[in-house]
C-alpha cells in the first residue's frame, strides 16, 4: 500500500502538467503566480529530474528481468518511486 501511495505522487504531477498544458493551449492559464510557479516546478521535476535518474535506475536494474527500455520508461513516469521500490513491490 505504501508503494502505491508513493507512486501516486508522480502520477498526480503528470496530471497537473496535462491540465496545465490544456489550459495554456486554450488560453485559460491561471493568473495566480503560485499555480504557474507550481506548474513549472512540476515540469522541471517530472521531465528533467526523472530523466536524470535513468542512468542510476539502469544500474540498479542490472541482473533483473526488466529490460532497459522498460526501466527507462517507468523511471521517466514514476522517478525513483519506481526503481527504488522494485523489491518492496
Amino acid at each position: 500500500m505504501k508503494v502505491l501511495a508513493l507512486r501516486a505522487v508522480p502520477v498526480f504531477g503528470w496530471l497537473y502538467i496535462a491540465v496545465g498544458v490544456i489550459a495554456i493551449l486554450t488560453d485559460r492559464a491561471p493568473a495566480n503566480r503560485l499555480l504557474r510557479a507550481a506548474f513549472w516546478i512540476d515540469v522541471f521535476l517530472s521531465v528533467v529530474v526523472h530523466a536524470a535518474q535513468i542512468p542510476a535506475a539502469l544500474r540498479a536494474s542490472k541482473g533483473s528481468d526488466r529490460s532497459a527500455v522498460e526501466t527507462a520508461v517507468m523511471t521517466q513516469i514514476f522517478g525513483l518511486t519506481w526503481w527504488k521500490t522494485q523489491e518492496a513491490a
